[in-house]
């Protein structure tokens, strides 16, 4: 199996145990508020419907159809700051069937598509270009955040699978965009990070004999990474300042620097 071929059967069993948790919901279930200020269960599931349809007009774009996409780009120039936020909250007010259907539709969609991009094209995105194998470990480490925060919302227990190395990956990928996003420099020396999985595997990075380092659970690192834990209530081990100072602002998603979660 390929990486892009592994990555996109475990964004689908993401995306279908998340369903499982949202369709029997009733209209009070999907107005439930979650631990994102604003935000709904309903609105959760619309960012990923909006995001995921986001993506599949990136993929049209290199199909030649560069409809879809340039009308996203269009509309997000008008307020580049609140443009997802305002998509994903307009979205939300559907009726709950209609949503999760729209939701149903465009995820298995994108799967597909990314599957059938041409062998070394690149799609567009907010940010830089993105490989097909980039954007389903995106497409992955979102609908697991934001599941958490539904599941939150719902008071459910969240039992973490293997699946969440995709975001511990790219929560290592991001340490330098982290610093961008804060004004600061990155160092230009390599972290090392050992992480060990929901499993008991050793997941690492970075040369063994770095002078920074982490380490510890990986599920709390994918959540720090995600920002739906503070870096205080982990149980991750820093080496070194700049490995501590990283932890304080990691972020592996795109935007601006988030405010992350309070302290419990």
């Amino acid at each position: 199996m390929s990486l892009l071929d592994q990555l996109l059967e475990d964004l689908s069993l993401e995306g279908f145990e998340l369903r499982q948790v949202v369709a029997g919901l009733s209209e009070a279930g999907w107005r439930e508020p979650t631990p994102a200020e604003g935000w709904d269960v309903a609105a959760q599931i619309a960012h990923l419907a909006w995001t995921d349809e986001a993506a599949l007009a990136a993929t049209e774009w290199v199909a030649g159809d560069t409809t879809g996409w340039d009308e996203l780009v269009t509309d997000g120039l008008k307020n580049p700051e609140g443009y997802v936020d305002e998509a994903a909250l307009a979205l939300a007010t559907m009726p709950a069937t209609d949503l999760l259907e729209h939701w149903d539709g465009v995820r298995g969609e994108l799967a597909g598509a990314l599957a059938n991009v041409p062998e070394g094209k690149k799609l567009p995105w907010f940010g830089p270009p993105m490989s097909p194998a980039s954007m389903a470990t995106a497409r992955f480490m979102e609908t697991w955040a934001h599941g958490l925060d539904v599941r939150e919302a719902l008071g459910l227990a969240y039992e973490p699978s293997d699946r969440i190395k995709h975001v511990c990956h790219l929560g290592t990928r991001t340490r330098d965009f982290s610093y961008g996003v804060h004004g600061l420099n990155p160092p230009s020396e390599p972290f090392r990070v050992s992480l060990t999985a929901p499993s008991g595997e050793i997941w690492e990075w970075g040369p063994e004999d770095a002078a920074q380092s982490v380490r510890g659970p990986a599920y709390d690192f994918a959540r720090l990474v995600t920002q739906r834990i503070h870096r205080d209530d982990t149980s991750l081990e820093a080496t070194g300042d700049e490995a501590e100072k990283w932890l304080s602002i990691a972020q592996a998603f795109a935007g601006p620097a988030g405010d992350g979660r309070p302290k419990k």
